[in-house]
C-alpha cells in the first residue's frame, strides 16, 4: 500500500468534496510507513500547499494534506482511499506550526465551519 499526501487549498478541498475524490496535482510519497517518514512526508506536502495559498486573501491561507493510500502511486484517488485530512488551525500558514488531524467523516463540517 501507497500513502501518498496531496498538497491542495480549502478552496479546492470544497470543490473535490462534492465530487469523486481530490485532485492529484503533485503528491509526495512516504517511502515506508515509519512514523518519522510519514510525518516528513506530510511536511513536504504541507509546504507546497503553503506556495498554493501563498497569494490567497486572508482566512484562505490554510495549509491543507489529504492523505490517500492506494496500490499504485499514480492511481486516481477516490474519496473512499483518503485516511485523513490535515488543515492548519490559523489562516497563517506558518511552517512551524503543526496541522490539524480531521477524519474523512469530519470534512463536511470542517469545511462548514471555516
Amino acid at each position: 500500500m501507497t500513502r501518498r499526501y496531496l498538497p491542495t487549498t480549502l478552496a479546492s478541498l470544497a470543490e473535490d468534496w462534492a465530487g469523486e475524490g481530490p485532485r492529484v496535482v503533485e503528491p509526495v510519497l512516504a517511502a515506508d510507513d515509519g512514523e518519522e517518514t510519514e510525518y516528513a512526508a506530510l511536511m513536504t506536502a504541507a509546504d507546497a500547499s503553503a506556495e498554493m495559498v501563498a497569494g490567497l486573501p486572508d482566512g484562505r491561507r490554510r495549509r491543507v494534506v489529504v492523505v490517500a493510500e492506494g496500490s499504485a502511486p499514480d492511481a486516481r484517488v477516490a474519496w473512499r482511499d483518503v485516511v485523513a485530512v490535515h488543515v492548519d488551525t490559523d489562516d497563517d500558514a506558518d511552517p512551524d506550526d503543526d496541522l490539524a488531524w480531521w477524519a474523512t467523516q469530519e470534512v463536511g463540517d470542517l469545511l462548514a465551519s471555516l
